[in-house]
């Protein structure tokens, strides 16, 4: 469907002469993302040469996308923002909270019952506000953003760190907490430092069974987990024009597994393919208008190493099916040493199951390319070794998709159809046996395979792969087996081998769905009355955090020392935890769970220094803060990567942590706590982190001159009398200190809004 016509025809209405002005100003040619931004700044026309990693800017984004998980914090915030209706097109997309069992019809009817008061909830609050609402079972975000809002050359933001799907469509498209999103709705700048830029040439063209997927997989193994960190990565060349747009949008998906700001391509004939099949000529003719704009100047692609910070090359044409993990996205093994590296590190090489969906692959290309590996499985004779899953992304993908029989065909192979929903990628997914932690592997397309976090089971081993190799994969029920070269043995004794796969772009049928799912707010909502029982244990209804209270903050209590990756999903869990995502203290009760304790190598069991005994660490933080004690996290690396999940960052502010330090941060995470008053801080020197010891009481000092650039002094008293001094670091601008100083940035918010 083509939603917000007249915004994004008036969004290119501005391009000429924006664009114009970037070019006076930074004097030389523009990469597509440099065009975007210059497109979207607040302020409008540009009159300053911004500095890539240095410069904070405000931006004017077009649209917000909420899932069900995070919108109910983020709505909660923006209730108390005092307007009357949103200032930009925002839409709510229940996709998280439906649980996979036992297939589609049951698990959206239960779905429907246990979540019916926050799914009502969202409901009221988008009909109050001007929110377009899409059902539980109408699909995931992402893939429904794709199909129905994202367009070229847009610049929107999403509370799921996935967002960044959209740039599929040529879009800068990023994740955000739910307080950035309260601030765009509320009609207010956006901030974001200027983004680096990464570039990746793509050459040749994909053949045989490498596939989209395979491309992002070998970028993660390139750059690890934080190395697109503060950048945009741009992708460009004759192999990026062959690609399809949803298979652009699954490279650019899986860009949040290494930490970049975005990814994105320019606008091409795929694209234009994309925006008809999907009913939206008319932007496509609007985008074609402007189509100069909507690509990086000739130049930079000409000669990318003089005008991106980083260059990758990538030859399509030589790129091999892969797969990546157990345990992190970037753990690169191509399908061909796949059996050596699973024997070497000791990976169980049995598969018990193949899981094909996600935001990241479940549009009908993907869904036909692995369809035609499942019908080969049925007409060669083979029968599959592991169970098979199917989430669909939408449904109009999976309506679609049935009408041209491939979920028959998934069927035949008794393969689960789950609900249009994130399910299994997610943690939300009731797998048989799950608790007994035995060790066991799984394949999926899906884009994070962090322990526990798929079916709760620590000892899973996940691993990720293209739709149609987790489809192979599957069907042999063998870790090791390379479709590319291996046989299987059918029925009937005899080996045969899978031809490599073959699909639709697009359905030749075009694409038809009944309900899509939508919901249209009401034209004035001032009369709908949006209630939270103060008896709910799924809502909560948000009190205004702390103000500074002005000094320097002494005698805070080392609450954890977390050990290694320590993700948004250790802070705080998803899985049966995402009931509680609208009731901030219900939720608070997950804080920090998974992360391991760097002392005893431990999860949840945390020394507390008023009683000398181990316990939770939501229970211990509890005790600190009902005797009037602050506390201090201390991290590794990367500390807060994976999900854009604000509840990592509020539920610790909500329990009275003041800060946290850590060797490096995600990008989201630390905007995440500065937008909710805390303190995010780095060590000066990484080694100090050995410094830190279990009962260690620590002073931050240097707040009551807090300024840019300038750093922190932490003053550690050890238990045996000792003390030693070390510098923090903090990325802090002007603004960002007043955030800290008012108690979060909503706080500011309210106050302005009440004048």
């Amino acid at each position: 469907m083509a939603f917000d016509v007249d915004m994004i025809k008036k969004v290119y209405s501005r391009y000429d002469e924006r664009i114009a002005a970037a070019r006076q100003v930074v004097n030389k040619p523009l990469t597509l993302s440099e065009k975007i931004l210059y497109a979207h700044l607040w302020d409008g026309n540009a009159t300053e040469d911004y500095k890539r990693g240095v410069s904070y800017v405000d931006f004017a984004p077009d649209r917000v996308a909420m899932q069900d998980a995070t919108a109910q914090m983020a709505l909660l915030q923006f209730m108390q923002a005092g307007r009357p209706k949103v200032a930009v097109p925002s839409t709510v997309h229940c996709d998280h909270l439906i649980q996979a069992k036992e297939g589609a019809d049951k698990d959206l009817a239960r779905a429907k019952n246990e979540s019916s008061e926050v799914f009502n909830f969202l409901s009221s609050v988008s009909n109050k506000y001007g929110i377009g609402f899409w059902k539980p079972g109408a699909g995931i975000i992402h893939q429904v953003v794709l199909e129905n809002y994202a367009f070229p050359g847009g610049m929107m933001i999403g509370t799921d760190s996935h967002t960044v799907n959209a740039g599929g469509l040529g879009m800068v498209a990023i994740g955000v907490g739910g307080a950035d999103a309260c601030d765009v709705m509320a009609g207010l700048p956006w901030e974001l430092k200027f983004p680096k830029l990464i570039g990746v040439k793509l050459t040749g063209k994909l053949s045989g069974w490498a596939a989209a997927k395979d491309v992002i997989l070998k970028v993660a193994g390139i750059l690890t987990v934080k190395g697109g960190t503060g950048a945009i990565v741009e992708y460009f060349g004759e192999g990026a024009e062959s690609l399809s747009c949803t298979g652009k949008g699954t490279i650019c998906n899986m860009g949040a597994e290494i930490g970049a700001t975005t990814s994105t391509f320019g606008y091409d004939e795929s694209m234009e393919r994309y925006l008809r099949a999907t009913g939206r000529a008319e932007v496509a003719d609007a985008a074609n208008a402007i189509k100069q704009h909507l690509t990086a100047d000739a130049e930079v692609y000409a000669n990318p190493e003089q005008y991106f910070d980083q260059l990758i090359e990538i030859n399509l044409s030589e790129l091999e099916p892969s797969l990546n993990g157990p345990f992190t996205p970037d753990l690169y093994t191509p399908v061909s040493r796949m059996r050596e590296e699973a024997d070497k590190n000791g990976w169980p090489l049995k598969v018990e199951w193949g899981l094909i969906g996600s935001c990241t692959n479940s549009s009908y290309e993907d869904l036909s390319r692995a369809a035609s590996i499942a019908k080969q499985a049925v007409d060669k004779g083979l029968i599959t070794k592991a169970e098979f899953g199917i989430n669909p992304g939408s449904e109009q993908v999976r309506f679609t998709a049935d009408r041209d029989g491939l979920l028959k065909t998934f069927e035949d192979l008794n393969a689960t159809i789950f609900t249009n929903a994130c399910g299994p990628c997610i943690g939300m997914w009731d797998r048989v046996g799950a608790d007994k932690q035995e060790k066991n592997t799984i394949v999926h397309s899906f884009n994070r395979n962090f322990a526990k976090r798929a079916d709760g089971n620590p000892n899973t081993y996940a691993f990720v792969a293209s739709p149609e190799l987790v489809a192979a994969i599957a069907i042999s029920g063998d870790l090791g087996f390379n479709p590319v070269t291996d046989t299987l043995t059918n029925n009937k004794g005899e080996q045969v081998k899978l031809d490599p796969p073959v699909g639709d772009e697009l359905p030749t049928k075009g694409f038809a769905v009944d309900d899509p799912g939508y919901q249209a707010p009401a034209a004035d909502g001032s009369a709908v009355v949006v209630d939270v029982a103060p008896t709910s244990d799924r809502l909560q209804l948000l009190e205004p955090f702390a103000a500074w209270e002005g000094t320097d903050l002494k005698g805070l209590k080392l609450l954890i020392k977390a050990k290694g990756k320590c993700t948004t999903d250790h802070i705080s869990m998803a899985g049966p935890w995402l009931k509680y995502r609208g009731h901030l203290d219900n939720i608070s009760n997950n804080m920090l769970i998974g992360a391991v304790n760097f002392f005893n190598e431990k999860t949840d069991n945390v020394k507390n220094q008023l009683t000398g005994e181990y316990g939770p660490v939501p229970a211990t933080q509890r005790d600190y803060k009902a005797n009037g004690i602050g506390s201090i996290v201390v991290g590794d690396e990367n500390y807060g990567e994976g999900s854009s999940r604000e509840h990592a960052a509020m539920e610790p502010r909500h329990l009275g942590v003041r800060a946290v330090l850590v060797k490096s941060f995600a990008r989201i995470h630390e905007t995440n706590l500065k937008k909710q008053g805390m303190l995010g801080l780095t060590f000066a020197d990484k080694d100090d982190y050995n410094k830190i010891q279990e009962n260690d009481t620590i002073d931050i000092l240097g707040l009551t001159e807090f300024a840019p650039g300038k750093p922190l002094t932490l003053v550690l008293h050890h238990a045996d009398g000792t003390q030693e001094e070390i510098l923090a670091n903090h990325t802090y601008n002007a603004q960002q200190i007043e955030w800290f100083k008012a108690g979060g940035a909503l706080n500011i918010i309210r106050k302005n809004q009440a004048k």
